[in-house]
């Protein structure tokens, strides 16, 4: 079971990966709009159209990813204190309850609002020649079944937990910045770091 949860969480991983990259082309195009707007006075009509898109693909295809390295926010005060069994049948419960039935929800209805857009072709209503918007709706139940799977790997997880007693590892990725290990890494001690403090605060008062 757990080498199939590792498959579904690499391949969230590698899709959400993919379409990070769409960070790059919106921040391409956002400095190209503002350098053709006030320096060459020809602004695009589609611009703010497809800085929405951009942001929304990436938004929507990001959910799987996040989810698979438990980045999703949640109201954890007293959850972290909780034996890890007792958060996995929480989990579970939870998962179930409204986490399955809302992505399915997700992906019928984006089912549905995606295939009329692509029927009648659908152009934004914003101006009157605005750009197509049906490849962007068509990543909404594409993006809630790689949601769906997801989650259905993290309740395997959870039915890990309860048989072990110990939450399954996940695999490694971007983590913010530890600064103890970040002194570590630069062999800097806390004495060096108070040290330096008080020449700072000595030379403020000479000053």
């Amino acid at each position: 079971m757990l080498k199939l949860i590792r498959m579904v969480d690499r391949l969230s991983t590698f899709v959400g990966q993919a379409f990070a990259w769409l960070i790059v082309v919106l921040t391409v195009h956002i400095c190209w709009e503002v350098t053709a707007r006030y320096v060459f006075n020809t602004p695009s009509a589609w611009a703010f159209d497809l800085q929405l898109m951009y942001y929304g693909v990436l938004f929507m295809m990001a959910g799987a990813y996040t989810l698979a390295k438990n980045g999703h926010v949640r109201g954890d005060i007293l959850y972290g204190f909780l034996p890890p069994r007792v958060q996995a049948t929480l989990d579970i419960v939870l998962y179930i309850a409204f986490f399955i039935p809302g992505v399915v929800a997700l992906v019928w209805a984006g089912w549905y609002y995606a295939g009329e857009s692509i029927a009648i072709r659908e152009h934004s209503s914003l101006m009157a020649d605005g750009p197509p918007i049906y490849p962007f709706k068509a990543f909404i139940p594409i993006a809630g079944a790689f949601l769906l799977l997801q989650g259905l790997a993290e309740i395997a997880r959870c039915a890990l937990c309860l048989r072990q007693g110990k939450w399954p590892s996940r695999e490694e990725d971007v983590e913010e910045v530890d600064v103890d290990k970040l002194k570590e890494l630069v062999q800097v001690k806390d004495e060096d770091i108070a040290e330096l403090d008080r020449y700072v605060v000595d030379e403020e008062k000479a000053k």
